[in-house]
């Protein structure tokens, strides 16, 4: 592919890349951080890319790549950071935000294999077959992953697993 064709072919997987950045990282800014990174490294590796070989998989696991350094970086940061304090009190849209953020925090807590087939499914409805060659593994591999996942996922949020339970408090600090 000539370096036009490349740069055609960025350009038509640019809104899959926006998602499933957007999926990964729950932050608008941060994808569109994210989504330059991968665009930055792919234009870099272009002579790395095999002309014929999938594009589209290729992208999505330099975004990937690209996302798991981001978080690793981010969790040496945060171990140096003052841990913030839940108020004393919450109204309805906050418990519906900390019911999501259990939900994101168990699907984190997944094994990467089993979170990653679980996000690559979730990302733009596609068949198995589509998602497990952009994983690069076998299809059998991707079904079991999936299910181990689904399962585990659903087990955590069963059990509550280690999620704080919240308390509504009315009034001030002393009610």
């Amino acid at each position: 592919m000539s370096g036009d064709g490349f740069a055609k072919g960025l350009e038509s997987h640019l809104g899959s890349l926006q998602r499933y950045a957007l999926l990964l990282t729950r932050n608008r800014v941060e994808a569109e951080d994210l989504v330059q990174d991968c665009l930055t490294k792919a234009i870099a590796s272009s002579g790395q890319w095999q002309p014929g070989t999938d594009l589209r998989a290729w992208l999505f696991r330099i975004l990937y790549t690209c996302h798991v350094s981001d978080r690793r970086k981010w969790q040496v940061r945060a171990r140096y950071a003052e841990q913030a304090t839940m108020p004393d009190s919450v109204d309805a849209n906050q418990m519906i935000r900390v019911e999501t953020q259990q939900v994101l925090t168990a699907l984190d807590e997944l094994p990467e294999p089993q979170r990653e087939a679980i996000l690559v499914i979730a990302l733009d409805d596609v068949k198995y077959e589509e998602a497990a060659r952009r994983l690069g593994v076998p299809l059998g591999t991707f079904m079991s992953r999936l299910a181990r996942g689904r399962d585990a996922l659903r087990r955590r949020m069963e059990a509550g697993g280690d999620i704080t339970k919240l308390r509504l408090v009315k009034g001030g600090r002393d009610a």
